[in-house]
């Protein structure tokens, strides 16, 4: 009977592993050039490196070997990989192929299905939504929450005294995470003691896990991870960050309940609304967070408690380490340019004595040069180096045609480092970004926020962080590289990251 069941488990096994690889969508994913696989398993057994090697073979061996598109496969599994900014165009540009990879599938557990990984009616519905908490005016009422944050930053370094080494990513993360929890909850870490830590321990580790997981394809079963000694530690991580945001929601929502409502009533006639003595864990507040835009809409549509943390914990998720990875590289970069630190010193310093000697929304919108650093920054070392998406109906890309159901690899950061539409591509040219040089660039050739009808609704909040913790750092110190770009080791992971601690100094600058 076993023999019987085991011959039978087989041949369904290869009658299904000859429809996936000779059926149509097999032929025509054939078609697609690629590095040669073996039965069954694929390509499976060349993506078993270290996580340093799988970046150097995916993001820069494959793609530049087989430019400007390949496949690679596993069982049933196709992913086409592809850089070139026509392709990129049909894909990001397009309303029909807006699904998120499956691997998305592995943030479900903390983020639920938000902004990020939400799709079709839900997907649309959210960003409606969510497209006023990033007006202009509400913008300009967390920018003071960046500046403090950015001081903070300046201020623990001058506290030290003298010359500082720093291991920047630990050291700028705690900054960032402060920053996205008092704008996303109204709330700062800073308050909570010891929970500061362990808050910021669980997002790291989380992050740590679905990277763990996304190398492991026999963990993507949910049932078999949850057996797992990691599947167990994610069930403890998840209790202390959920825990939290339900704890801030249930005590925001109580609040605006014994109010009357009154703020949110405001805030749908006057963006510019601020609220006056709202206390959370014995916090008092004078400003709205977007929590408090997420509780006002919620009445009209109808947004759960459940479907509010969805969307904190996306805020949290992604407005702390794409940015802290945006300021790390920038640090690194400005610090190994001493020409273009000094111009952008001294653009600050024009900038502040204008604003009377402190940064404010104004000053910073008057950074153009920081700005174009902060651009090329991306453009070399984009925070979302890469994108997943379902093809939800045949395409026609500009060489084959990739078939119902297969994902797509978009490589942002192949397309940017492209010697095709970017001269000199290795090098830091911040000028590439004057208005005059990009006029005639491909506008899929740079996707640092992505684009389309999926780009990122917060790339505005993003550049602001970025201007507010760099600029005051700037103005205090000077910047001296220790460890150099071109020895840093990246690694295969949800965001762009160096593989191992990175270093700079920070020189105080002595004004009389």
């Amino acid at each position: 009977m076993f023999i019987t069941i085991l011959l039978l488990s087989m041949f369904i096994l290869l009658v299904y592993y000859y429809y996936v690889h000779y059926g149509r969508n097999g032929r025509l994913l054939n078609l697609v050039p690629g590095p040669s696989a073996v039965p069954i398993l694929g390509n499976a057994t060349q993506f078993n490196v270290s996580v340093e090697e799988l970046w150097k073979l995916v993001i820069i061996t494959l793609s530049d070997k087989y430019y400007p598109i390949f496949k690679v496969w596993s069982c049933f599994t196709y992913c086409t990989c592809i850089r070139h900014p026509d392709d990129l165009e049909t894909i990001l540009s397009s309303t029909k192929h807006i699904q998120k990879g499956y691997l998305y599938n592995l943030l479900h557990s903390w983020l639920g299905t938000g902004l990020l990984t939400s799709t079709g009616a839900k997907w649309h519905a959210r960003r409606k939504i969510l497209t006023p908490a990033f007006h202009f005016n509400i913008l300009n009422q967390f920018i003071d929450i960046l500046i403090k944050e950015g001081d903070y930053m300046t201020e623990s370094l001058k506290d030290v005294g003298g010359t500082v080494v720093k291991d920047l990513i630990p050291f700028i993360t705690k900054h960032t995470l402060n920053a996205i929890c008092e704008t996303a909850m109204g709330v700062s870490l800073q308050k909570f003691g010891k929970f500061e830590q362990q808050y910021r321990n669980a997002v790291h580790d989380l992050i740590e896990l679905v990277v763990y997981r996304m190398c492991r394809p026999w963990y993507y079963n949910n049932l078999l991870f949850s057996l797992s000694p990691q599947g167990r530690k994610q069930k403890k991580i998840l209790k202390i960050l959920h825990g939290f945001t339900e704890k801030v929601i249930a005590e925001r929502k109580l609040y605006h309940e014994r109010t009357n409502y009154r703020y949110l009533d405001n805030l749908e006639n006057d963006k510019e609304t601020e609220i006056n003595d709202v206390e959370v864990f014995g916090i008092k507040k004078k400003r709205l967070a977007m929590l408090d835009l997420l509780i006002a809409v919620s009445r009209d549509h109808f947004l759960s408690d459940l479907d509010i943390r969805e969307e904190v914990d996306t805020f949290m998720f992604e407005g702390h380490d794409t940015t802290a990875m945006g300021i790390t590289f920038a640090l690194l970069l400005l610090a190994e340019h001493k020409d273009i630190q000094e111009r952008v010193r001294i653009e600050v310093e024009n900038a502040m004595q204008e604003s009377g000697g402190k940064l404010t929304m104004k000053s910073l919108q008057n950074l153009p040069y920081l700005e174009r650093c902060l651009k090329e920054t991306l453009r070399l070392y984009p925070s979302v180096f890469f994108i997943l998406r379902n093809v939800e109906e045949d395409v026609k890309l500009n060489s084959y045609v990739i078939p119902t159901g297969t994902m797509l690899f978009l490589n942002i950061y192949g397309v940017h480092r492209d010697p095709n539409f970017w001269s000199n591509p290795e090098v830091f040219d911040p000028d590439r970004f004057l208005p005059e040089r990009i006029q005639n660039r491909h506008p899929y050739s740079y996707l640092p926020f992505s684009a389309g009808p999926r780009n990122c609704i917060g790339q505005r909040f993003g550049l602001l962080e970025l201007k507010s913790m760099i600029a005051p750092l700037i103005h205090n110190f000077y910047l001296e590289p220790l460890d150099h770009l071109k020895d840093i080791r990246l690694k295969a992971d949800i965001i762009i990251r160096p593989s191992h601690p990175v270093h700079i100094k920070f020189i105080p600058i002595i004004r009389k």
